[in-house]
């Protein structure tokens, strides 16, 4: 068997067996091809340059159970690979954190919000870090700045940590567990934040694949906006007079706008449209 047929095979089994994606491809053939080439020892992107490489009987064997290992215990593929990738850049990632797929890693990349900030942003922070992808992401973006990186969860700072390193960052990305922005003075120039803000409704329908994910990172109360409503109320003392907030609100638009309605926001966009992610400013906040 080439390898070309085997991740056919593969994707063939996950579709079978009825597996949900969204934790870095949206597709059978992306998870098995990343499966696949993840357990021979082969670049992601290498699926061309070796379709026609003969599987041997060892081989197979140890990629059907990867696949095997898939179906039955329905963990998000990263967490089998202990590997997720944002804007090309990998990061470890294992069950104490959710799998990384903010869409303000696009942002960071694009410099979609840089018309908001000034040769005077210099403080950063990014809330709810999990394992730390956006605060190395913005790291890169700005090799200026200094970031706080921070997390209620010890343990997700545990794996931030190990991303942190991994990137040589220890210099400017400085790990902080907070509640919120309880342990967090400021003032920060610019906050970034992807918070849990799924609402009751949403979190009971998740496929389980979202659900072996930490609930603490994803579930926001009823209308998914009880983490927002406490940020939104304390961030302006956090925040120096021309900072701003990025906000990821996932699908959540309808409820972010219920729950603030005279608030001045700006959407910006992103590959999955204009309702993930907004940018807010201080004086907005404050008003």
């Amino acid at each position: 068997m080439t390898l070309a047929e085997l991740v056919e095979a593969s994707a063939h089994r996950l579709d079978e067996a009825g597996v949900a994606f969204g934790h870095g491809t949206t597709n059978s053939f992306d998870e098995a091809a990343w499966l696949v080439l993840w357990k021979l020892g082969l670049p992601l992107d290498a699926l061309d340059e070796h379709a026609e490489r003969v599987i041997d009987a060892e081989e197979q064997s140890a990629i059907s159970a990867l696949i095997a290992s898939r179906i039955a215990t329905r963990k998000p593929a990263a967490y089998l690979t202990h590997e997720a990738w944002l804007q090309g850049v990998p990061f470890y990632v294992d069950e104490r954190v959710i799998v990384p797929r903010s869409f303000i890693a696009e942002l960071l990349a694009d410099g979609a919000f840089d018309a908001w900030l000034s040769e005077a942003t210099r403080h950063v922070l990014d809330l709810c870090t999990g394992n730390g992808s956006l605060a190395v992401l913005a790291a890169m973006a700005w090799p200026e700045v200094e970031i706080d990186a921070a997390d209620i969860s010890g343990d997700a700072l545990e794996v931030a940590r190990i991303n942190v390193d991994r990137h040589a960052m220890q210099s400017r990305i400085h790990l902080r567990r907070s509640d919120g922005l309880r342990s967090l003075p400021g003032p920060y120039d610019l906050i970034l934040c992807n918070p849990p803000y799924v609402n009751a409704g949403s979190i009971a329908a998740l496929p389980s694949e979202y659900r072996a994910e930490p609930e603490i990172a994803l579930a926001g109360g009823e209308d998914g906006m009880d983490f927002v409503r406490a940020l939104l109320r304390d961030a302006p003392s956090r925040m120096s007079p021309q900072g701003v907030l990025v906000l990821e609100i996932g699908n959540e638009r309808a409820h972010f706008e219920a729950a603030f309605p005279r608030l001045e926001v700006v959407w910006l966009e992103t590959s999955a449209g204009e309702d993930q992610v907004l940018l807010v400013t201080r004086e907005a906040l404050a008003a």
